[in-house]
C-alpha cells in the first residue's frame, strides 16, 4: 500500500514536470529557420506580428515545432517551441 502511494505521488511530481513555452531565452537549434542566424530574404509580405511555423524532425527523432513571430525589422523571433515522439526512435 505504501509503494502505491509513493508511486501515485511520483507519477503526480513527474507529470507536473511539463515543458511550458517560453516566450525569452529561446535558443535555435539544427533544424531552426534561424539556427545559422537569419534567413538572408526578409519577408516583406507578411504583417509585423504575425505568426509561422516550422516542423522538423530532432535528432532524436522527436517531432518538433517552432512558432516564429515577424518582427518590425522583418526579421523573425523564436517564441515558441514544442517537442513530441511520433513513435520510437530509429522506427
Amino acid at each position: 500500500m505504501k509503494t502505491m502511494i509513493v508511486a501515485a505521488f511520483a507519477a503526480l511530481f513527474l507529470t507536473s514536470c511539463v515543458e511550458t513555452p517560453s516566450y525569452s531565452g529561446l535558443e535555435p537549434i539544427p533544424g531552426s529557420i534561424t539556427y545559422n542566424g537569419q534567413p538572408r530574404t526578409k519577408l516583406r509580405k507578411a504583417p509585423i506580428g504575425s505568426t509561422l511555423h516550422n516542423n522538423f524532425y530532432g535528432p532524436y527523432g522527436e517531432r518538433i515545432e517552432e512558432t516564429y513571430m515577424v518582427m518590425p525589422d522583418r526579421s523573425l523571433k523564436l517564441v515558441a517551441r514544442r517537442r513530441g515522439f511520433i513513435g520510437f526512435p530509429g522506427n
